[in-house]
């Protein structure tokens, strides 16, 4: 077949648009060796189009998920119609290094894929291109987003000074643990705690030492409860627990820990290393209670009772 100067012009360009674009280019054959792979492909994995031309793509990308590509291919070939891909479910097919200015700070390059079938002369799909674009840009941005928004919904949970759950957060896990009670009847318990003569912390060292003493408290109970406890600051140097599937005597086992690992700690200041102690008050819940706050309360008067009864010990509430 003789080409015209037109036509030969014409795949020139078509040519030189292929080595200049700014999309991965590569064409399979069924059997998935390639018979095209343009400038953008060279560039991004050092291989060039002569080297790989007519070898099996999985050979020279072993890391590529071959099944996962083959289904894609069959599917195209099968149903003469195009397949997408977004880095949002697979972050890239071939891992090459991100070279964004712009986006350093990713590993690799984020890729959409786009896989279209090509036909003979008989109408039947033949070869199938992939198209590879390089959206570093966008998924990077996304995911700074995802990450800040993940930020501040913590923020919005948590003390900024303990890193506990803050005041609002700990009273709805309460309250859901009140609900769960109603429904399952599994024993819990609820343990409110304060550090004893907290203001004359503040008086004798400062506020900067009080809240050393603040944190400290709740690096020590942390540590001390399981995993399956929820501890939060419910306000200046007042703390709360929930101890699920624990009665009031198990309850005292762990906050005898909690006092005595206190009672025998020094907490480091630039002011002075400062000893304290800690009173609890625990309140098993029952099924005369009415409410969760009433629960709460009930935990409040047993702590009330420790302080009265002379600090640095556990009380648990009695019911009348």
């Amino acid at each position: 077949m003789v080409i015209n100067e037109r036509e030969a012009q014409s795949f020139h360009w078509l040519v030189d648009m292929m080595e200049s674009v700014e999309v991965g280019l590569v064409v399979l054959d069924l059997e998935f060796r390639v018979q095209a792979w343009n400038g953008f492909m060279e560039n991004h994995s050092g291989i060039t189009a002569s080297k790989i031309r007519n070898r099996v793509l999985f050979e020279l990308f072993p890391d590529i998920p071959e099944a996962w590509l083959t289904r894609k291919v069959d599917a195209v070939a099968l149903l003469n119609t195009r397949a997408f891909t977004s880095w949002e479910q697979r972050p890239y097919l071939f891992r090459f290094r991100n070279t964004r200015p712009i986006t350093g700070t990713e590993n690799y390059m984020f890729q959409n894929l786009t896989i279209s079938p090509l036909s003979g002369s008989t109408g039947q799909v033949e070869k199938v291109c992939l198209m590879v674009y390089d959206v570093t840009d966008v998924a990077t941005g996304k995911r700074a987003l995802e990450r800040a928004n993940q930020q501040l919904a913590k923020l919005s949970m948590t003390d900024q000074l303990t890193g506990l759950l803050n005041r609002g957060t700990w009273e709805n896990l309460v309250d859901a643990e009140f609900e769960r009670y109603r429904r399952y009847n599994q024993t819990t318990s609820l343990v409110m705690f304060d550090i004893d003569f907290f203001k004359k912390v503040n008086d004798n060292y400062g506020h900067l030492a009080g809240d050393e003493v603040i944190k400290h408290t709740a690096t020590t109970a942390k540590s001390i409860l399981r995993q399956s406890d929820s501890i939060g600051r419910y306000g200046g140097e007042e703390f709360g627990v929930v101890l699920p599937e624990t009665d009031a005597e198990g309850a005292r086992v762990i906050c005898e820990r909690i006092r005595e690992s206190i009672e025998h700690s020094v907490v480091p200041t630039s002011v002075a290393p400062i000893r304290y102690t800690v009173s609890l008050g625990i309140a098993q819940l029952s099924d005369t209670g009415k409410s969760y706050m009433e629960w709460m309360q009930q935990a409040d008067e047993a702590l009330y009772a420790a302080k009265k009864g002379g600090r640095n010990r556990v009380i648990i509430f009695e019911q009348p």
